[in-house]
């Protein structure tokens, strides 16, 4: 999700909340590499199968597990897989599935450089990247969870017709996002720039919620693996421009919502160009 400061209850301990919510925390995550859906599935008497969990589906960056919470009590026969690596997320995320009674969600302490050590080959049905941290700044690019290299780390993991989809508050996050998606060998499946209205039905986060109180759209991209790129493709996502900044619409005054992390950038835009200078020093107006 995107970059937040989560407030803490006063006399808040990270270390007892993550012991007391740890049934819900997978700390051994490459253990169950290829066989999440029976690992996973749950041994009680009214357990009425043993086949496993019909699906299972990763949300990269759950931060607090709203989303997964949501999911996993709407669709109980797919197991739902928060990763974080923010401890205080973990810490909720794990505590919201626990009080809730979830037995098809779990959470992993990790990054997306685990994903090939952590699941098998077709393994996922599906990765949400729900807000993810817009990384605006050119040297941060590699951060960013829909860069061209993240976007192929996906491709093995997913399972036919596997989808990876993005939702985003910020609009240079998912311009950009569309290129390097392409550069993957994805085949688009929707590009949205209002997912809440034209896809509905998506469960909403707290952080989404304080979003679209503020005024921000809802981007999005759905798209399943395609053909294989070639290294040509490949490259020419990675040669693409990498600072967010460029991908600002070209009238700022269009602009009702500026995006997490890019408010100083915008404001020295619209300043230098009250003045009559070009946007970024030494282009063209």
């Amino acid at each position: 999700m995107g970059l937040t400061h989560i407030r803490t209850p006063k006399n808040f301990d990270l270390d007892e909340r993550i012991e007391r919510y740890a049934d819900a925390i997978e700390r051994h995550a490459p253990a169950y590499a290829g066989h999440w859906a029976e690992a996973c599935w749950p041994l009680t008497a009214s357990s009425a199968r043993s086949a496993g969990f019909a699906r299972v589906h990763l949300d990269m960056g759950c931060g607090k597990g709203t989303f997964i919470a949501q999911c996993a009590r709407r669709d109980p026969d797919t197991l739902y897989i928060g990763m974080d690596v923010e401890p205080i997320c973990i810490a909720y995320a794990a505590q919201r599935i626990v009080e809730e009674g979830l037995r098809n969600a779990v959470v992993v302490p990790l990054g997306a450089q685990a994903l090939p050590r952590i699941f098998g080959t077709g393994e996922l049905a599906a990765i949400t990247l729900n807000f993810p941290t817009p990384h605006p700044k050119r040297h941060h690019a590699a951060k960013r969870l829909v860069n061209v290299d993240h976007l192929l780390l996906y491709r093995p993991l997913l399972a036919a017709s596997g989808t990876v989809m993005l939702r985003t508050d910020s609009l240079p996050l998912w311009e950009y996002a569309k290129g390097q998606f392409d550069a993957a060998g994805y085949d688009a499946q929707w590009v949205s720039a209002d997912v809440r209205h034209e896809h509905p039905g998506f469960p909403e986060t707290e952080y989404e919620q304080r979003l679209t109180e503020r005024g921000a759209a809802v981007y999005g991209i759905c798209a399943t693996p395609g053909q294989e790129p070639d290294e040509a493709r490949i490259e020419a996502g990675r040669a693409a421009e990498q600072s967010l900044m460029c991908y600002l619409p070209d009238d700022l005054s269009s602009l009702d919502y500026v995006p997490l992390g890019m408010e100083a950038a915008v404001e020295n835009f619209r300043n230098r160009e009250r003045k009559g200078k070009a946007r970024i020093p030494g282009s063209r107006s």
